[in-house]
């Protein structure tokens, strides 16, 4: 009667372990599923992606590409177009000076109060963008808070023109900079600026010299970020800069507008800002990969 020598057994409820010839065990990076998904989680996940993908394909759909080229080519179109992305550029840069340190702040700095101030910074976030534009025309509108000395002392009125338009799509963009940004901070080693202080460097030098450098990649993708909802954005704008042809009159009140008239002009500026959406996602693809 021959012995049956037994091996070690798989263990199969932890999946990464596998049992090789001669009894050797190896782990695999990631675990195997061999069972199928289960039937109530595969039914609601996939009507949760014909929910989010059936629009955008409706919209491909009826897009009127015959004339597609003359309503692009029209001088209103142009128009609002030019004007989103000077004023989305515009609110990006104001994003940046004012956002970058202040990501920094709330990453580095130790000071009481940081949670409540990293919730205000990130309320735009949730914050209904129509409720934004009356909070800035109470802050800086002829009568506002600020806006009344603004008036009365620089002569600067902020209200329907197109510096209204920049501020009120940075009020909504700086946090998607700031979040990104912060995060970035934290995940870098904050031991190389301290090397530099040591080595007789002040901060803001080892901030400008060592810290930006390595964060320029969170920074860059940040921008993009704020660049992208700076261009989308139309609740605040259109309560705080009002609608006006030419002056505050962006591609997403192009679109509002251009609906109750004309919807096949209206499908066209919605493909332009569906490109730019998908034109963003595939420039953060590489950052989100990383991340993952």
């Amino acid at each position: 009667m021959t012995e049956q020598k037994s091996g070690p057994v798989p263990d199969v409820a932890t999946g990464p372990a596998e049992v090789l010839d001669g009894g050797s065990r190896r782990r695999s990076g990631t675990p195997r599923f061999r069972a199928g998904v289960p039937l109530p989680l595969l039914l609601p996940a996939l009507g949760g992606l014909v929910f989010l993908v059936l629009p955008l394909v409706a919209l491909l759909v009826r897009a009127p590409w015959r004339s597609l080229p003359d309503q692009l080519t029209s001088a209103a179109v142009w128009q609002a177009l030019r004007l989103s992305l000077i004023t989305a550029t515009a609110a990006t840069a104001v994003a940046l000076v004012l956002g970058v340190p202040l990501a920094w702040l709330l990453a580095r700095a130790r000071f009481p109060g940081r949670r409540l101030v990293r919730a205000l910074v990130t309320l735009p976030l949730v914050l209904p963008p129509v409720v934004g534009g009356v909070a800035l025309l109470l802050a800086l509108g002829r009568n506002g808070i600020v806006g009344r000395w603004l008036d009365s002392a620089f002569g600067i009125t902020l209200p329907f023109t197109t510096a209204g338009v920049v501020v009120a799509e940075a009020f909504v963009a700086m946090p998607f900079l700031v979040i990104s940004v912060e995060g970035t901070l934290r995940a870098a080693d904050p031991r190389y600026e301290e090397a530099a202080t040591t080595l007789g460097a002040s901060r803001f030098t080892a901030f400008r010299r060592v810290t930006l450098p390595m964060v320029a990649p969170g920074v860059a993708a940040g921008a993009v970020l704020a660049w992208a909802r700076a261009l989308g954005e139309f609740g605040a704008t259109i309560t705080f800069a009002g609608n006006f042809p030419g002056r505050t009159q962006t591609m997403p009140l192009s679109v509002y507008l251009a609906l109750q008239s004309d919807p096949a002009a209206a499908i066209a500026l919605s493909l332009v800002l569906l490109a730019v959406s998908i034109a963003v996602l595939a420039g953060l693809r590489d950052r989100w990969m990383a991340a993952s």
